[in-house]
Parts: structure tokens; sequence; C-alpha cells
């Protein structure tokens, strides 16, 4: 890892803002009964998969979240696979939980916080089979590309965090982003093409339908997804 990614002014640009979005009675009662059964705290370090989930398993990370649809379609799609969903927006993660309730999933575990926090207090390097960051914030203007998640030092930490043959997955519905994204991990030595070296924008069935990406269909938006392996 760089010297200027853990420097602390490179660490204060953040990738998100915090929207101070309503909580519904729902959602709040979801984080008062679930959180302390499928809630992770960074503060309490590195995490042993094996307590957490009670099993071994592979473990897949997915990064920001939003409202939780596709994680709680992913683990209920594959019950043998440990699920880890990170999230700064407090509704987001009340709904998931109460998600995670009514469909009693044994498998999905929850972080609100930073990523950079969870990765670099919690997540073991060589321990995660796949990271998922489905349409994290692209940044259209020059002047905010600082703030972009995807950037040469996080996907170095990320692939760090990655088993051999592990798996980093992006979508995005904005091409120059999925442009700069394919750039910044086709630079990275330690990663290669998993489907193919060409940008296109063609869905991955590896990943479900949200609503976002819906909407976006019927508004002629395309969608990029980019996925690579560790070597």
């Amino acid at each position: 890892m760089t010297e200027a990614f853990n420097s602390p002014r490179r660490r204060a640009i953040r990738s998100f803002v915090l929207r101070g979005g309503r909580i519904t009675a729902g959602q709040r009662k979801a984080f008062e009964e679930n959180w302390p059964r499928y809630g992770l705290d960074v503060k309490s370090g590195m995490l042993d998969y094996a307590n957490v989930f009670q099993r071994r398993a592979r473990t897949v990370l997915e990064i920001g979240f939003g409202m939780g649809d596709s994680l709680l379609q992913m683990a209920q799609a594959a019950p043998a696979t440990n699920f880890i969903g990170v999230e700064v927006h407090r509704p987001g993660v009340g709904r998931i939980l109460a998600g995670i309730d009514r469909t009693q999933l044994s498998n999905i575990r929850i972080f609100q916080a930073d990523a950079l926090d969870v990765l670099q207090q919690c997540i073991a390097d060589g321990s995660l089979s796949c990271v998922l960051i489905f349409f994290p914030d692209p940044w259209h203007k020059k002047r905010h590309h600082k703030r972009r998640l995807i950037q040469p030092e996080f996907i170095e930490l990320v692939t760090a965090k990655l088993t051999a043959q592990g798996v980093v997955h992006i979508a995005t519905d904005w091409q120059p982003y999925a442009e700069h994204c394919m750039q910044v991990l086709s630079d990275n030595p330690q990663l290669r093409h998993s489907v193919s070296a060409d940008l296109h924008a063609l869905r991955s069935e590896r990943r479900p339908l949200t609503k976002f990406e819906q909407r976006g269909q019927r508004l002629g938006h395309g969608v990029w997804d980019i996925i690579f392996e560790r070597r």
C-alpha cells in the first residue's frame, strides 16, 4: 500500500457524502431488534469468519449495498456462501436488517461504516473470494474525480484481500467512469481480465437486476460490468 494512501490528507478525501435521510419506524425497529445479531463493529478488529458465521465458507464482500436489494437476492441464491455488506447510510442498513429478519437468512452480516476502515481494520489479506462494488458514485465533475472510490491505491488494497483467483466486480452506468475503472484495474499487475479485455455495455449474469438498473434500462442507459480476478 502506498504512503499517500495512508496519509491523513489522502484518508480525509471521502468517496461519499453522508446524507441525513429519513429513517422509517420499521427501519429503526429493525436496528433495535436485529443489529445485535447481524451487525458488525469496526472497533472489534479483524474478523474471524468461522466465528462470525459459525461455519467455514467462501466469503463475499459488497461495498456500498444501498438499500440492500441485490445483497439479499445474492444471499438467498447462494446459501452456502457468506456475505458481508458495507454501507454508510443508515436507512439502507435499517432496510436490509429488516429484510434479513424477514427472510431468516443466516449468511449475511452488515457494517455501517466506511469501506476503507472495514478493509484496513477488519478483513484479513487473502481471505475474500469476491469484492462487489455496484454503481459507486461516479462523481461526474472533473474537480470531484479525486472523490471517486475506484483509485489505484484503493484497488491495491482490495486486491490484497482477495484469495488467489478471487474476483473484483464493478458495475456502473456511467461510461466515462467505466473507462476509468477499466484502466485502473488493467494497470494493477496482480489482476487479470476475467471476462474480456474490451469494455462492453453487457450485463453480467452474476449480478441481480436491481430497480435502479431497471429504471436506467427504460431510459436507455448502458451498464458496464468490469470483472477482474487476482492472479
